[in-house]
Parts: structure tokens; C-alpha cells; sequence
């Protein structure tokens, strides 16, 4: 009896011994192969990403808990000088506006771009905000010419919201053939001016302005009363194309004394991983998530719908596992 039981505790010992020698060579084996995600992932994104960036990066923290997202929300051109004078480094860089990576990350900082989700600028505002029982789609730029009204927008030269606003100014006077409209939207409250459209929320949650000019997705995930603009003004609809680029901007370029001229078009949102990238693997694999399903219901139902897959010029330099988001052909000439 006693030998049996030296027997079965030798086996059981030496049964242990091989498991514990199997779970350390798997182990071994998961962290060589590479497969296990770990590190910082350093994101600047527009500042209207920012609620839906937080909520692609909690739930790829609960897929990954070994990466830590450091996320930086500016404006997108602002995002981008980061990059371009500054030489900081990042893996991600998610733009309100696809052009601003084109623009000023290709070739030298990055090597493509995918458009995921598009916007439109709406009049958002609050019970609070003068006459908002009266404004409408109709009236709306009539209210805003209020001596005793005011509103805050964006600076064109450090968010795509900025000029896209001054954009929709310019549609607008076309629109409602009301010549120096633009110019009387310019020329009223430039105190009110701030560097990316997510700094407006505290001057409308204060009182110190009664109006926005602002993402409608903003106004969505911020539970705030807006008015919906015309499709021929709102750069929402990518049929009318044609009638946003009959706009355009000057802004800010590269270096000193550069201008960019910027035309109207649809607001559509960019994202790419940087050549010099610190964490490529996992950057990937956020992109992959972020264009994926999950991330998509994500975007959406913080009122950014999903344009993929659109068109790309930089199809060929997409990484081989992020194409499926993209597409090498054109859309056709309206």
C-alpha cells in the first residue's frame, strides 16, 4: 500500500513537472511569436474624435490590456504641425479632414490614407441661447446677424471645423443670394474664436455665446440642440460636390508666409500610421479595429457615419491587412 502510494505521488510529481514545463514553453512560445500586443500607442486625432476615441480605446483596452493609449486631441492641422515642425512622434494620426494628411503628412511623414467616417457643420446652441425657440433651418442666418446675438467657430488655421465654417459662410451667401454675407459672418465676434471646435463647447455651456458653428456629431454625443443646414451647404453630400468646390479657403501652409488654398468638398475624416511609428504592430491593429464592425457601430453612434471603403490615391502603400477599408478605384465624374 505504501508503495503505491509513493508510486502515484512520484507520477503525480512528475506529471506536474511536465505541465508547468509545457505552460512555460507556451508561454515562451505566445511572447516570440509576437502575437501579443504591448507598449504605448500614441494617437493626435481632431478633437471632434475625441468621445468616440475614447470609446475605440476602452474597448480595444478590454482585447489588449497590455497597450496604454495615449491619445492627443487638437485640431487636425494643428495635430499634423505637431508632427511636421515640432518632430513629435506618433503612431496614429486620425484627421477631421482626410486632405489635411495628404496635404502635409505625404510622402515625407506618412505613406497613405484612408477615409472611415464623414460630418456636416450645423448651428448648435441651447435652450438658453437667444431666440432658440425661433431659430430654424430657414431663418438661422438671419438670427446670427442679431446685434444682440453672438457665436464662436473655429480658427481655419489650426482645425478643418474653422475652415470648413468659413466654407459654409460662403455657400450660404450663395445659396440664400444675399452678396457680403460671408463677410458679415467674418467680421462678427472674432473674440469668440478658438483653436479647435471642441474648445466651443465651454463658451456655449457658459452663456458666453448663444451659437456654434460645429460638427453635428459633436452636438450629438454632447446632447445640444442644432439646426440641421441645406445639403448645399453643410458639405454632408458627396452629390453635391460640384457645389462645395465652388468655394474655397486660404489657409495656413507648411512654413511661414505659405498659403494652402482649401476647396469646399464633403467632410471626410482620415487616418494613417506614421512612417517612424514607435509601435507600428499595435497601430495596426487599432486601425484594423477602429474600421472594423464593432468600431464602426462605435463611430456611428456617435453621429460620424462610415464612408468605407472610399477611394484612396495611396491604395498600393495601404499595409496588405487594411485594403479590404479602401478602394483603388475612383468614384465616377458626376
Amino acid at each position: 500500500m505504501k508503495a503505491n502510494h509513493k508510486t502515484f505521488f512520484r507520477l503525480f510529481g512528475l506529471f506536474v513537472s511536465i505541465f508547468l514545463l509545457c505552460s512555460c514553453n507556451q508561454t515562451e512560445m505566445k511572447k516570440n511569436s509576437g502575437n501579443e500586443l504591448s507598449g504605448n500607442l500614441i494617437i493626435f486625432h481632431a478633437g471632434s474624435l475625441a468621445v468616440p476615441m475614447k470609446e475605440l480605446s476602452d474597448a480595444f483596452h478590454k482585447l489588449h490590456p497590455d497597450v496604454n493609449i495615449l491619445s492627443e486631441a487638437a485640431g487636425s492641422v494643428a495635430s499634423a504641425r505637431k508632427i511636421t515642425d515640432l518632430n513629435r512622434q506618433c503612431d496614429i494620426m486620425a484627421s477631421a479632414d482626410y486632405s489635411v494628411i495628404d496635404k502635409l503628412l505625404i510622402p515625407k511623414f506618412a505613406s497613405w490614407n484612408i477615409k472611415f467616417v464623414s460630418n456636416e457643420i450645423s448651428i448648435v446652441f441651447t435652450d438658453k441661447s437667444k431666440y432658440a425657440n425661433e431659430i430654424s433651418k430657414d431663418n438661422w442666418y438671419k438670427i446670427l446677424m442679431r446685434d444682440d446675438v453672438s457665436f464662436g467657430r473655429a480658427d481655419p488655421n489650426s482645425d478643418p471645423c474653422g475652415y470648413r465654417s468659413v466654407l459654409v459662410m460662403k455657400l450660404s451667401e450663395k445659396y440664400y443670394r444675399i452678396p457680403g454675407l460671408t463677410d458679415s459672418f467674418l467680421n462678427r465676434d472674432p473674440r469668440y474664436i478658438r483653436p479647435k471646435e471642441v474648445d466651443l463647447l465651454s463658451l456655449l455651456e457658459t452663456n458666453n455665446v448663444d451659437y456654434i458653428f460645429i460638427y453635428k456629431s459633436v452636438a450629438v454625443q454632447h446632447k445640444l440642440k442644432y439646426i440641421s443646414l441645406p445639403d448645399e451647404i453643410n458639405l454632408r453630400n458627396p452629390k453635391m460636390s460640384a457645389v462645395y468646390q465652388s468655394v474655397s479657403v486660404e489657409i495656413n501652409g507648411e512654413k511661414p508666409g505659405i498659403k494652402i488654398v482649401q476647396r469646399g468638398e464633403p467632410a471626410v475624416y482620415g487616418l494613417t500610421i506614421l512612417k517612424d511609428a514607435p509601435n507600428k504592430k499595435a497601430a495596426l491593429a487599432f486601425i484594423n479595429f477602429i474600421l472594423s464592425k464593432e468600431g464602426m457601430e462605435i463611430m456611428e453612434h456617435c453621429g460620424q457615419p462610415s464612408v468605407i471603403p472610399a477611394y484612396s490615391s495611396t491604395f498600393d502603400s495601404i499595409p496588405e491587412e487594411l485594403r479590404q477599408f479602401a478602394s483603388k478605384s475612383p468614384p465616377p465624374t458626376p
